[in-house]
């Protein structure tokens, strides 16, 4: 493969009209980042947010109206899609029907009029990467879901692109299917080693492959990180809502010393880790994942339980922690004490498990 080429978006802005009103909006705003080489990255969020009208502006399908795109040091703005050195994979796969295997992967390679034997050496060699040897001469309606998916990855992949993009690949495949895609995936992009850039809606999917992940809100850039960054350090309400399941527990600091801090939440104190930062009497909101709490019925803090029910490998609780409503998950709960609704317990965790925004 080629020399890996990071992308560097600077100052990025997609305008549109929206039909209803008449009206220029932006559905990216003055977006700045930058993706390392032989990185995978996920733009992640909810519907409209603005990741697949980035993802094409990437791949030349749409055009900035303002800002700069560079695929390594080379601005590309002006680039039609088949002039720049990324390949896409589609959630539709876009395969051709009437094309066996070989002729589908090999289909890029003859429009740049690439020689017979080298075709032949190239498409065998990406068809074992991803496990379609023996396979060439089956029709592609012939293939499973995630067949396709894999034709459709050998043929972005052979012309031998510096950056692969990838539109929602997995979102017509069924759950397990997706779990082992997208495992698929990632093998062959840390294999190959190219800069991928993914686009998808699922935040389990997100934190499963992503080395970084930028979480997009209403066309703009809300967190890039690391998935244990966005999980653990959210930098707003909408980031920790939308990764995970979360808690927001809101009150003031009451009091600290060099480790730990007060904050009194609906009248009850709950520990946090002291942050220089914070002040007494300022209000803060901390937020606590289900999986990071206990009940318990010594230390903590009291609660009672509104919902304890059984979904197999946790116990899930809702408890009220004065008026605040709290969701938990207990983990491998057969040798445990389960706590019925109505119970009096309490509320257990460490001050390092909790996030204060």
């Amino acid at each position: 493969m080629k020399e890996k080429k990071g992308i560097k978006l600077d100052h990025i802005s997609k305008i549109y009209k929206d039909p209803k009103t008449g009206k220029d909006f932006y559905a990216v705003k003055d977006t700045s980042l930058e993706i390392e080489p032989g990185s995978f990255v996920t733009l992640l969020g909810p519907s409209g947010c603005g990741k697949t009208t980035t993802l094409r502006m990437i791949a030349g399908f749409e055009s900035p109206d303002e800002g700069e795109i560079y695929l390594g040091n080379e601005a590309i703005n002006e680039l039609t899609p088949n002039k720049r050195d990324t390949a896409m994979v589609f959630q539709s796969y876009a395969l051709l029907p009437h094309y066996n295997i070989f002729d589908n992967v090999a289909y890029g390679l003859k429009l740049r009029k690439v020689p017979k034997d080298e075709i032949q050496e190239r498409v065998t060699k990406i068809l074992k990467l991803v496990e379609l040897s023996g396979m060439e001469a089956r029709m592609t309606n012939q293939l499973s879901g995630g067949q396709q998916q894999r034709v459709a990855l050998a043929r972005a992949l052979v012309i031998e692109p510096s950056v692969l993009l990838f539109d929602e690949p997995l979102s017509n495949l069924d759950a397990k299917l997706r779990v082992s895609m997208r495992t698929e995936i990632r093998r062959i992009q840390q294999e190959v080693g190219i800069t991928a850039v993914y686009v998808t809606h699922d935040q389990s999917e997100a934190m499963a492959i992503s080395d970084k992940i930028i979480i997009m809100n209403k066309g703009v850039v809300a967190q890039m990180g690391t998935p244990h960054e966005i999980y653990y350090h959210p930098n707003s309400e909408f980031v920790a809502d939308f990764i995970g399941e979360a808690n927001f527990l809101k009150g003031k600091m009451i009091e600290h010393d060099d480790k730990v801090a007060m904050i009194e939440v609906d009248g009850v104190p709950v520990k946090v880790t002291y942050d220089k930062g914070m002040k007494d009497g300022k209000e803060y909101t901390v937020v606590l994942r289900p999986e990071a709490a206990t009940l318990s019925t010594r230390g903590g803090v009291p609660c009672t339980v509104e919902l304890s029910r059984f979904m197999g490998s946790y116990q899930n609780y809702h408890v009220r922690l004065g008026n605040t409503l709290v969701k938990l998950e207990e983990h491998n709960p057969k040798n445990k004490r389960i706590f019925e609704v109505g119970e009096k317990c309490r509320l257990v965790f460490e001050p390092e498990s909790v996030h204060v925004l």
